[in-house]
């Protein structure tokens, strides 16, 4: 409670003296018999007397809602049995903190060096203002240990906030939003299936629970919904285990046993990912006045996707400085930035400007300033553009598919392993040697590869 909402409610002076007399709530009459309730606050300072009484009043509310808790028979185990647990011990640290004292756990009350200090704990012990359970919890440290009743969802926005900064630091808003999200998704399927429990009755069992069902949804299903994949069920499962993990290791509890250990999926999806044939590309796609009606910055991604294979993400956030156009080989440069991230280390790389590409990116030199950081925006709208124009061969191809496109262009041409990893921006598990070639040598290879288009296009 706030000074400035209680000012001197619940204080009393008396001979220059003040006193903390309140009244026991009648809904709390039940668990408090105590009646109108009298403490000496043992100054006559108003200033040290609110402070104390904001104590006492505190510690009396968190002793009440705690009792009435208990009263009610929570099972054990449960949130409330947490709470009225918590709450005990919370009414103790005030009441200790308002008599002068700080609150130690009876075997610390018992191993102190100085004995003047146990007698004035016993001395407060038996004034006869307060019962005596709540000056007994306050005083000797008899309250319940505190439990950590802290739920899944209460510890995920803490994981947001403060556990994982370091996780967000380099990231733009959007990559950020989109982080959060698929974190938020595997929460949000354990608090449907499990209750939004405290994070500390997460056991093995309840563990394994989990586990199981997401086993079962990995079966065919009889209503027909696609069974889900095991990267799938790992991801979710791993993101619950990286709560759980990192928010004990935030509170400096580094030996908590993890319930979720062990489970993991080795199964391999057999979906074939979708790719763009030549044919298609050249005969659907190239097309002179194909993409008319579109911002010029959507039909120059288009044509930047189909001859650098670079990620949707990599293409719209390029910066003026990133686009060399005017450089003896004309490339682009995809680098990490302070506030925006790369998905890989390896992500970072100079693509040699081929085929369309290279005219398409002169009508927008300077970047896409109208679509930065909002590559999600521009997956929608080429999305449903490519779907007005009935240009996606099956259900299974994305705009994604331009860059499974373009490796299986390289692979088909016979372009060297090393270079196709350093173009792709994947890791390469060779040895490193070099960089992957000049920017000539990877200009040359490249047009190996690259499509004709018509000179009427642009």
């Amino acid at each position: 409670m706030k000074q400035a909402r209680l000012n001197t409610r619940y204080l009393k002076q008396r001979g220059g003296w003040w006193h903390y007399v309140r009244r026991v709530p009648s809904r709390f009459e039940m668990v408090d018999q105590r009646g109108l309730i009298q403490v000496a606050l043992r100054t006559t300072s108003v200033e040290i007397a609110m402070m104390r009484r904001d104590g006492l009043a505190e510690a009396d509310e968190a002793l009440w809602n705690a009792k009435a808790i208990e009263l009610a028979g929570p099972e054990k185990g449960t949130k409330s049995g947490y709470s009225a647990a918590n709450l005990r011990h919370k009414s103790a640290v005030a009441r200790a903190m308002a008599q002068g004292f700080v609150y130690r756990p009876v075997d610390e009350v018992a191993a102190l060096p100085d004995l003047e200090e146990i007698v004035e704990r016993l001395k407060a012990t038996v004034e006869k203002d307060e019962p005596n359970e709540a000056k007994a919890e306050a005083m000797l440290g008899g309250a319940p240990v505190l439990v950590d009743e802290i739920t899944v969802s209460e510890a995920f926005d803490l994981y947001v906030t403060k556990i994982a900064f370091d996780d967000q630091y380099n990231k733009s808003a959007a990559q950020r939003r989109s982080w959060e999200k698929t974190k938020k998704t595997s929460i949000n399927y354990f608090i449907e299936q499990m209750g939004d429990m405290p994070l500390s009755a997460i056991t093995r069992e309840v563990a394994t629970s989990y586990r199981d069902w997401w086993q079962s949804r990995m079966m065919p299903q009889e209503d027909g919904t696609p069974a889900v994949t095991p990267n799938t069920v790992n991801r979710h499962i791993g993101n619950m285990r990286s709560l759980y993990e990192r928010y004990y290791k935030y509170r400096g509890e580094v030996d908590v046993t993890d319930p979720f250990r062990g489970f993991y999926f080795s199964g391999k999806s057999t979906a074939k990912r979708a790719s763009f044939s030549d044919d298609w590309v050249r005969g659907k796609i190239l097309v002179p006045d194909l993409f008319d009606g579109l911002r010029v910055e959507l039909r120059v991604i288009i044509y930047l996707l189909i001859e650098t294979g670079a990620r949707l993400s990599e293409i719209v956030n390029l910066r003026p400085e990133d686009i060399r156009l005017n450089a003896k080989v004309p490339h682009i440069y995809i680098r990490p930035e302070q506030n925006r991230e790369l998905k890989t280390d390896d992500s970072e790389r100079e693509i040699p400007l081929v085929g369309v590409a290279l005219p398409a990116l002169h009508a927008c030199p300077e970047g896409f300033a109208h679509y930065y950081d909002k590559s999600t925006l521009v997956s929608a709208n080429l999305m449903k553009a490519f779907r007005q124009r009935k240009l996606l061969p099956s259900k299974d191809h994305v705009i994604y598919s331009f860059r499974h496109a373009f490796e299986d262009r390289m692979l088909e041409a016979g372009l060297d392993y090393g270079l196709r990893c350093a173009l792709m921006g994947h890791k390469n598990n060779r040895p490193e040697y070099g960089i992957g070639g000049s920017l000539e040598f990877r200009r040359d290879e490249l047009l190996k590869i690259a499509h004709p288009f018509p000179t009427g296009l642009f």
